[in-house]
Order: C-alpha cells, then structure tokens, then sequence
C-alpha cells in the first residue's frame, strides 16, 4: 500500500497538481470575500480565514486541513524533486505560480501591511515625517479628517492598532512604503495587490539567489515552496522577505562575486529594515580577510565597520531630526507576546522579574557574542559553514531569548543561513516554521488578545518537542541498528 501511494504521488502532473489545487482552496475564502465585498476597506483583518464569519472553528479547522495537506504535498515534492523539475527554470516558474496565487489571499493572520501602507502614505502623499508623526496624528489634528472619504490608503492605516504609532523600522523599509503608497492612488485594494506583488517578486528573486549561491534545487524547494513562506511572506506580507533578501544579496557578493563593499552595502540595507542584521557583520569581513592576520583583520574591521555605519546612516538623514528617530528600536520591546515571557507574565504576573530575566539574557548573549568574534580574530582557519552556523546560533538566541514581542514572520530570520546548517538542525527549522502556522490556530478561534499568546506558545513548545523526541528516537533506532549489525 505505501508502495502503491509513493508511486501514486511521484507522477509529475499529479502532485505538483495537487499542491496548486490546494493553495487554489487556501485562496478561496479570500476570493469569497472580494466577491462579496468588492473591497478590503472593511476587512477585519485580526486572523479572520474569511470561510464563515460566524464560525471560528469551522474556520480554523478548514485552515488546519488545507495547511496539513499542502505539509504533506511540500514533503513529497522535496523527497521526489529530481523527477519533477529538469532544472532551476521549472522550479522558479512553479514557484511563481503558487505565489501568484497566494497573492490573492487577504492578509488573515496580521494588519501590518495596512500599517505600512498608512505610513507610506503621510510620507509620499501629505509630506509627514513618520518617525515624528503617526497616522493619527495626521488625520486628527487640523482639517485632516476629510481626506479618510477619498483616500482609503489612509483610511485602513488610521483604523490599525498600530495607527497611533511612529516608524518602528528602519528607513529603507519606510523609503519602500512610501514608493509601493506613492503608486497606488490612494486606493487600498491596488496597494495591498501592489504590495503582494512586490513581495511576491522578492520571493521569487530569493529562490533564484539561493540557487545562485549553492547550485542545489533542494535548498530552493526548502525555501520556495514552504508554505510558511507562502502564508507570511505572501498572504501577510510581512517585510521580513526583504530583509532576507538583502542578506542573500550580501552573502552572494561575498562568495561569489569576492566584493566585500558590495556585500556589505547589502548587510547595510538589511539592518536598515530590521536591526539583527548587524549580528552578521564582523563574521563577514572577518571571513574576507580570513588570510590575514589578527592585527590586519582587527583593522579591516574597525574600517570596514565604519564604512557599514555610514552607509545605514545615510537613508536616516532623509528623516532625522532628533534622537527620536531610534525611538521605534525600543517600541516593540516594550510589548511582550507569544513566547515564554508571556507564560510568566500570564501565570506569575511578575513583570520586573520578567525585564530582568530578559536583562541577564542581554546580557549574556553580548558578552558571548563579543568574545566569539574575538576569537575569531585569532583563529588561524576561518570555514564560512562553521562560522554561519555560530551565526545561526546567535539569531535563535536573539529571536527566542531576547525578543519579548516574539511574532511568528520572524522565524524568517533563520533562513537566509539555511544552506549551512547540518541537515538535522536545517530539518528542525522548517519544522519550526511550520509549527509555528499550527499554532496560529489559536488565534483564528479565539481572535485578537495578547492572552491568546499563551496557548500559542503551549502549542509551538509542545510541536517542538514532539519533533525533537522523534529525532531522538531515530537516532536512537539507528545507532541500536548500527550495533546489532
């Protein structure tokens, strides 16, 4: 029987059909809802699969069958990718065509594209600075209220949670804002398609660099077709696929193309969105002058640090006018969700146990940060893998340790190392990314609330977990094998 189903999937037509007609069924509640509604202007947007309004669980469970099933057609496609695609070209086009269609699915599981999209919009189209004026600020103060009827843009941006907030990014992503807002008329179904398609196109740009930079489909399948990625980089469109694309960008001029102010021109841009992309910065230059020694690569450092900083500071220079331009560094660290800092804040309801907790963690992670890149000043061979996966250690860390506003998109962060990782930890974190989409089950039942965060994590530990001891056992089975043998 197992035979006759892998044969069964392994016919070309059959299950790459199958993975299209599933994301087809993803997209049909969303579809559903255009068709009724003509417009998203209305769209509740807090983790609604838009199947049955009236019934969160029916919709939760529809989302958990199709996201099971498309699970299960991405495993297939990985193990049977020599028979289905000849080369690079087919997987792209493929790839293509599943993101196209998830292009049609409303952001159900976050409302911050209409938050970027608001804050693109006081900047292109009303000259605001928005590190110094929120979307609220705008629209409330003066005569500014009229222009909600005819700019529907600003108009969502003003409903979100985040209206009352300034840019909590860095300036590369605002400068991306306000081209996708400056194109749209003001129109918000255009500018979520809009921006769909650029993030679509990032995604594709992605797969064809991974390529670029390993010469294997798999680590392309691994990425591309992850409905991970589909669902945040896509359907939510979360900005975290530019970061990764930038990092990519980065890594590829320095192993490929050997230019190291190229690359770090393109780390430059990727911690001008989000701020982590710094970590990644003396192993770089450290690795390009690996032949050096100590002395030299402590001064290639310094120098080539500086040159880093002053191409990160240059966008800043079009919006700052104070300190205050940092201010939204520190406005997501304020806020605490769906990691094991909510359980104790939920459970103990401690909240200076809890920042000091989170301090000790800062500061451990600096200490063991700077003093592995002082080693690595003095160690004589320098391999990029074995220095990646260090670097991979450090994002975890950073991602799961230190972030008290933990979101499930920033598992993105992970990817752009991939490559580099052992097979078992690479395989751990796709598994996470998946889990990750289970566990916002919970939210399509229970809706919006920083409480729901709890279960949430319950779920992401217990599926993690649940991975782990299986790979335990079979490691277990295999060495017991090895011994009988």
């Amino acid at each position: 029987m197992k035979e006759k189903i892998q044969t069964f999937f392994e016919n070309k037509k059959i299950i790459l059909t199958i993975f299209v007609i599933l994301s087809i069924m993803f997209a049909i509640p969303s579809l559903r809802y255009m068709v009724q509604n003509g417009t998203v202007l209305q769209f509740n947007e807090y983790f609604k699969f838009c199947l049955n309004e009236d019934d969160r669980v029916e919709q939760a469970i529809f989302y958990i069958a199709i996201l099971v099933l498309l699970t299960i057609a991405y495993v297939f496609i990985i193990k049977n990718r020599e028979k289905l695609f000849k080369n690079i070209k087919e997987i792209c086009i493929y790839i293509a065509v599943i993101s196209l269609i998830f292009v049609m699915v409303l952001p159900f599981l976050s409302s911050d594209v209409f938050y970027y999209l608001g804050v693109g919009r006081i900047d292109s189209k009303y000259g605001q600075n928005p590190y110094y004026v929120t979307i609220k600020d705008f629209v409330e103060n003066g005569d500014n209220s009229q222009y909600l009827e005819q700019d529907t843009v600003l108009a969502k941006g003003y409903e979100n949670d985040w209206g009352n907030t300034t840019v909590v990014y860095g300036p590369i992503w605002t400068l991306i804002c306000k081209i996708v807002s400056g194109i749209t008329f003001g129109n918000i179904d255009v500018a979520l398609f809009v921006f769909k398609i650029f993030n679509m196109l990032i995604h594709i740009l992605n797969c064809y660099v991974i390529y670029k930079l390993t010469g294997k489909k798999i680590f392309v399948l691994l990425y591309g077709l992850n409905p991970y990625m589909f669902i945040e980089g896509i359907a939510n469109v979360h900005n975290d696929i530019y970061v990764v694309a930038f990092i990519l960008a980065s890594l590829y001029f320095l192993l490929k193309k050997k230019k190291l102010i190229v690359s770090i021109v393109f780390l430059a841009l990727a911690t001008a969105i989000k701020y982590f992309a710094i970590l990644l910065l003396p192993f770089i230059i450290i690795y390009y002058f690996r032949d050096k020694k100590p002395t030299e690569r402590l001064r290639n450092c310094i120098l080539y640090g500086i040159v880093f900083l002053v191409i990160m500071v240059i966008p800043y220079i079009l919006y700052i006018q104070d300190i205050q331009v940092l201010n939204g560094i520190f406005t997501q660290q304020e806020k605490f969700a769906k990691n094991f800092y909510i359980l104790l804040m939920e459970y103990f309801n401690i909240p200076d146990l809890v920042s000091d907790i989170n301090r000790v963690f800062l500061i451990s992670f600096i200490i063991i940060y700077f003093f592995t890149c002082v080693t690595l000043l003095y160690k004589k061979q320098i391999r990029f893998r074995e220095e990646m996966r260090k670097v991979e250690y450090f994002l975890v860390a950073f991602l799961f340790l230190l972030i008290t506003n933990f979101q499930t998109w920033y598992i993105m962060w992970l990817f752009p190392l991939m490559m580099w990782l052992k097979k078992d930890t690479m395989k751990l974190m796709i598994q996470i990314s998946l889990i990750s989409q289970f566990a916002n089950t919970v939210f399509l039942i229970n809706g919006e609330g920083w409480r729901n965060g709890t279960p949430f994590t319950f779920v992401m530990l217990l599926g993690v977990a649940i991975c782990l001891w299986f790979r335990s056992n079979y490691r277990l089975k295999g060495k017991i094998e090895n011994y009988v043998k």
